[in-house]
């Protein structure tokens, strides 16, 4: 990228100037960014992220920061030994793992992302979704064919959740008071069990709560592509269906796109899914003409 030094000081008036429209657009608007465990990268990287987030609420944008982790707790998880077993693509969590899964969302790399903010001159709070009883959650299910017997079967995840409900009040007291609340995806169930979140599908649930203007889901792809592997800048629910039938959409993209089509249904304007290893991302996507990755409409 062209170095900010090499750039003169008229074309920065412009830039800014031309990003006012957009700046516009999202006045006193929520936003909630999905800010994926591969595309934190390193130190740099999320302290750019932090940077921009700051922009935002500078610019009278409400951001809401939902953070992932996958990588973290694999990493974690080898250090001390424990052994994860997979079940229909997805980690079984047990009672060791769960605890091991919340001290590295709801400590390490919640509170690191809550410095960076802070560092970057911005008020970050860092909480999870048992604070306030912010999600509650049921237990998760999914089903496997057995490959002997050809039989499907329900697979046990042990302490996996799905969103069942949210209550703003909490978040409430936060947006529109120059505070960033940074979420990680942990929930409660109504007895208490703590369970783990896939933070897509937390910041879809959370975003269509809010009935927030756009949902940005940072990943590690450059958004959804077509059969020849090209970003497609834009799709209706309804192309999205149809992609996901004919076989386009295939994969890990399927459960972000319904995520993205759950949290439309629920209210939220607009989804993108986008790489987040892009530098500055979220200001490409917001605050300009081209934007970037795949907006995901009604």
């Amino acid at each position: 990228m062209t170095d900010a030094t090499t750039i003169s000081p008229l074309d920065q008036a412009r830039i800014l100037s031309e990003a006012l429209p957009h700046m516009q657009e999202y006045d006193d608007e929520t936003i909630v960014i999905k800010y994926g465990g591969h595309a934190m990268g390193d130190e740099d990287t999320a302290k750019a992220f932090a940077r921009d987030i700051v922009l935002l609420e500078q610019t009278a944008i409400n951001p809401v920061v939902v953070h992932g982790g996958g990588p973290q707790i694999a990493t974690m998880l080898k250090r001390l030994g424990i052994v994860s077993e997979f079940a229909a693509g997805l980690r079984i969590t047990d009672a060791a793992t769960i605890e091991i899964v919340e001290m590295v969302l709801a400590g390490s790399i919640n509170k690191q992302l809550v410095g960076y903010i802070n560092e970057a001159g911005g008020k970050a709070v860092g909480l999870c979704g048992k604070d306030g009883n912010m999600v509650r959650a049921v237990k998760a299910t999914r089903t496997m064919v057995d490959p002997d017997s050809h039989i499907e079967k329900v697979v046990d995840l042990g302490f996996v959740g799905e969103p069942d409900k949210v209550d703003l009040t909490l978040l409430n007291q936060l947006i529109g008071y120059e505070l960033i609340p940074i979420l990680a995806p942990l929930a409660t169930s109504k007895e208490g069990q703590t369970f783990n979140v896939n933070a897509d599908t937390f910041a879809g649930a959370v975003a269509g709560a809010l009935k927030a203007k756009r949902l940005l889901l940072l990943t590690d792809v450059p958004g959804v592509l077509d059969k020849s592997k090209k970003l497609i800048p834009e799709l209706s629910v309804k192309d999205a269906r149809k992609l996901i039938a004919d076989g386009t959409i295939s994969g890990g993209m399927i459960p972000k796109v319904e995520t993205c089509i759950y949290a439309l249904e629920q209210g939220v304007q607009g989804v993108v899914i986008l790489d987040g290893k892009v530098q500055h991302a979220v200001l490409l996507e917001l605050f300009t003409n081209q934007g970037t990755g795949t907006l995901i409409h009604k």
